[in-house]
């Protein structure tokens, strides 16, 4: 975290209370007759175990108390295993191990913080919508992994969770969801004692995580929380964590629990997981996580990227002789036809339907009222939107009262004067993104839904929500408070200014867009072969190198769906940690590939071919 004063003042004060708080604890330790934490010295020093490099599955926590001299603790790092992520801890004299091997360590840029758990507190207030208990199945390890994976952090073979689940060093806890069952977030405890018999009887707290789905608010806390209430009664002194010095939000919360920054430091190795912490600012701080992705990828290939108009998205590609001007995924090789396909429904819908690609029934919103009436009545429920636009704008989904349908019809002309009606087909909204005539990835997008606490309104409710989604997408998912949000939560009896009962889930949108609020959950590895085929084809109707394609079904592993629209310029982002950026970067710059992936993908092409006749 950044201090606010120039000269440091606040950090220096912080370091001081620190001091002041860990002498204080030290005299009440004394007064109860214990034995008080101590460095590490003569007979003490001795009896720790030595050279520890705890392996906790992402990496290993090599502690530096532990070792005798840097030599020694470079040796450790050096056999830092690949795609894993150690940590030199507690490093008391960083500039003498960094002299020691300059070329492959750095300092890590992050503070340490220190909780003082005799003077902890539990909160008063209980979670409410979720639990915290320890690790307990194979699943639950498979779905920490998936939260590491959506919040970028290094996954773990999930049979070394499962493997530690009973031991004494290393401690698993999760937060789950009581109605659904689902995984919200986790965290880790480490016990130095059990660890190297640390005669100052520390803990410490690390990958701390939680679902950027996730609407229950006061997960982290309550993880955070549950761990430091884990390692009171063994006896600890404190517990311990690191965390970037730019994460206010978590720092925030850290200083809120009590926890104080104390002077020590961490070593990692330069490698190609810990790039972004060592090689300085970025240039493209400007760019949107859609962009932002592309551009990472482009620069670890080693494809020159130039800015051209960050804010919008747009950079240009260049290596060798070949340079692809970009915004977003969308790049020159859509083509204009196929982007004005995109851009215009009707004629989406007509092109993939020819192609084979099953599609709702459809109405031209200028139609008379007559026409309108009856296709409502054989519908039963309906969609009404604009013939061009994206994100989301004057959708309305599900509607039959006629007063509903036709103030739907005005909010889709403010923007598109062509409106059309569709069939409501009912299930879940599917997107399969389409690289190079391959589907990447695909997820399930789901409405913004809200849950009750029985003291807040449902409007307040929903900015809560709201400013979780901002925070978890960087700004670019929101609940809109419209006439669309007003509908959705009269049909579920409620109106905004309504206090929600606890417990009480409500849907607020009928739409899944992520611009306007909704959660994206990864089904890639169980979507049906159907399903991909109709993703494919459509793409190939359209001839576009690059879209999202948006299905209706009743399940991702079933064969049944309805074709919705296409994207030519889908969020990448939103598909992490599907390889989406670098199928991206594959198909613009081929030669950058790996000369192995390359020639599988040529094999595949090939025997692609032969199954169509050679066209």
């Amino acid at each position: 975290m950044t201090d606010k004063t120039k000269d440091g003042t606040r950090s220096g004060a912080r370091e001081r209370q620190g001091r002041d708080a860990f002498a204080h604890r030290l005299i009440r330790m004394r007064e109860q007759g214990l034995k008080p934490p101590v460095p590490p010295h003569g007979e003490e020093a001795a009896r720790m175990t030595k050279e520890v490099a705890l392996d906790c599955g992402w990496g290993r926590l090599v502690f530096a108390q532990t070792f005798d001299n840097p030599e020694a603790m470079v040796s450790a790092l050096s056999s830092e295993q690949p795609d894993r992520r150690d940590i030199a801890v507690y490093v008391r004299d960083p500039h003498v191990l960094l002299a020691n091997a300059p070329q492959e360590l750095f300092l890590d840029p992050s503070h340490t913080f220190r909780l003082d758990l005799s003077r902890y507190r539990a909160s008063r207030k209980s979670p409410k919508g979720f639990f915290i208990r320890r690790l307990t199945s194979q699943s639950d390890a498979d779905a920490i992994n998936r939260i590491y994976a959506a919040r970028q952090m290094v996954p773990v073979p999930p049979e070394f969770f499962w493997s530690k689940r009973d031991a004494r060093s290393i401690i698993y806890f999760v937060a789950e969801d009581e109605q659904t069952g689902e995984i919200l977030g986790t965290v880790t405890g480490v016990d130095h004692m059990r660890a190297f018999n640390d005669p100052e009887q520390g803990a410490s707290l690390w990958c701390l995580a939680v679902d950027p789905a996730a609407r229950h608010p006061g997960i982290g806390e309550a993880l955070v929380r549950r761990l430091a209430e884990y390692f009171t009664p063994r006896r600890a002194a404190f517990l311990d964590l690191s965390v970037l010095h730019h994460n206010e939000q978590a720092i925030a919360l850290y200083e809120k629990l009590g926890f104080q920054r104390v002077s020590f430091f961490s070593v990692k190795r330069k490698n190609p997981i810990n790039e972004g912490l060592y090689t300085g600012p970025e240039t493209d701080a400007a760019f949107n996580p859609y962009a932002a992705i592309i551009v990472k990828e482009a620069r670890r290939r080693g494809i020159r990227v130039e800015p051209v108009d960050a804010e919008a998205g747009y950079f240009r590609l260049t290596q060798g002789g070949r340079t692809v001007l970009c915004r977003e995924s969308l790049t020159e090789l859509t083509s204009a036809v196929a982007m004005s396909i995109c851009d215009d429904k009707a004629m989406t819908r007509r092109l993939v339907s020819a192609a084979g690609v099953r599609v709702p029934a459809q109405l031209d919103g200028n139609g008379s009222p007559g026409e309108i009436a009856d296709f409502v009545r054989r519908c039963g429920r309906i969609v009404v939107k604009p013939a061009r636009g994206e994100q989301g704008r004057g959708i309305s989904v599900g509607v039959s009262d006629p007063e509903d349908v036709k103030a739907a019809i005005e909010a889709a002309r403010t923007v598109s004067e062509t409106v059309l009606l569709e069939d409501y087909i009912e299930g879940e909204d599917l997107r399969l993104v389409v690289i190079n005539y391959r589907v990447v990835a695909a997820a399930i997008r789901r409405p913004p839904s809200i849950v009750g606490d029985g003291e807040r309104t449902v409007r307040q409710l929903i900015e809560a929500q709201s400013r979780r989604r901002a925070s978890a997408t960087g700004g670019e998912s929101r609940i809109p408070l419209d006439a669309e949000t007003e509908r959705t939560v009269r049909e579920a009896g409620y109106g905004l200014d309504d206090v929600l009962p606890a417990e009480t889930e409500i849907s607020v949108r009928k739409t899944a867009n992520l611009h306007t609020g909704g959660t994206i959950h990864d089904v890639t590895d169980i979507v049906d072969t159907t399903l991909v085929d109709a993703a494919i084809a459509a793409a190939r109707a359209i001839d576009i190198p690059v879209t999202g394609i948006d299905l209706m079904v009743k399940s991702p592993s079933l064969p049944d769906y309805a074709f919705i629209e296409a994207n030519e310029r889908p969020g990448l982002a939103n598909h992490e940690p599907q390889p989406t950026a670098e199928r991206f970067i594959d198909l613009l710059f081929p030669l950058s590939m790996p000369a192995a992936a390359r020639q599988t993908f040529q094999k595949e092409r090939e025997g692609h071919k032969e199954r169509e006749g050679g066209n």
